[in-house]
């Protein structure tokens, strides 16, 4: 039995999502990912114009020219959202924690599937597998998926995103529409992330917190705990860490921003102090214009 508490957060999440997605992101969703939902149909070699996420790279490095993957249009698309409940989503240095804006986004993002007649999966991971709900329709299976996304209660703490996505690969046996939320603070899945993107229609979500960039100035010992191995340390937040603190922020960053150009996708940056409104819409008039 549930607590009452996540009960009522599943419930409010829902009412605020309801109005979001019929005010603001229903139509955005179809415009963007309606004919985008493929199934594989046969190679042709490539020509100027090309989507370059199409090329089929194994081909073309056996034929020494580029080939694309050609693709049939499916009248039903299927959104698997990937959420991370590694250690460090348990964050949140204001009213929400990472996990919670998580769950708001995998609810945008469902409803809005499900009100153009897409099915949602959901697949929990932290340094592997946690939970994997095959994707269904209805409102009941989305409240499913935003109450596991709250309450869940993963059996580890690390962070593994390319065993995840591996895993993840091998039991989507067809093109989807891949959110993949994470504050991606791991390594070594930059390959990972080029494997999915060609296989699906890969969008990564960065969640972030304000705290993970900055600290408060205060003439105070801090006691921090890492959330992903537990290890503990006192730190006084004077000007030196700080500027520390932000220096490795901005190598994180200009990493992550090399796997996603590389991967040839575009991320979507939230944070668990602004609205997450605003960089979706973004998102979606951005993309809606590319593939105009």
């Amino acid at each position: 039995m549930l607590p009452k508490e996540i009960l009522a957060q599943v419930r409010r999440i829902e009412i605020r999502t309801g109005r979001l997605v019929n005010d603001v992101f229903a139509g955005k969703y179809l415009s963007v990912f309606k004919g985008r939902g493929m199934e594989f149909s046969q190679v042709r070699e490539y020509t100027p114009g090309d989507d370059i996420r199409d090329i089929d790279w194994n081909v073309s490095a056996r034929q020494y020219r580029l080939f694309v993957r050609q693709y049939q249009e499916e009248r039903e698309l299927t959104l698997m959202v990937a959420c991370d409940l590694s250690g460090s989503q348990f964050f949140g240095s204001g009213q929400k924690l990472k996990r919670e804006v998580a769950a708001e986004l995998c609810g945008v993002l469902a409803f809005s599937a499900l009100k153009n007649s897409d099915k949602v999966g959901l697949f929990l991971f932290s340094d592997g597998r946690e939970l994997f709900i095959p994707p269904r329709k209805g409102r009941l299976h989305v409240l499913k998926i935003i109450r596991d996304v709250l309450a869940y209660a993963p059996e580890r703490k690390g962070t593994d995103i390319a065993a995840s996505l591996d895993t993840l690969n091998r039991m989507l046996k067809r093109r989807s529409i891949l959110m993949l939320v994470s504050d991606f603070q791991a390594e070594g899945f930059e390959k990972a992330l080029r494997r999915t993107a060609r296989k699906h229609d890969l969008i990564p979500v960065v969640v972030e917190d304000p705290r993970e960039e900055d600290l408060p100035a205060l003439p105070a010992w801090l006691d921090f705990e890492d959330p992903e191995t537990g290890e503990r340390a006192l730190v006084r937040p004077d000007a030196a860490l700080r500027r520390e603190l932000r220096a490795r922020r901005a190598v994180l960053r200009a990493r992550l921003t090399e796997a996603f150009r590389s991967a040839h996708v575009d991320p979507i940056h939230v944070r668990t102090d602004e609205s997450y409104v605003e960089p979706i819409v973004r998102y979606f008039h951005e993309r809606s214009r590319r593939f105009r």
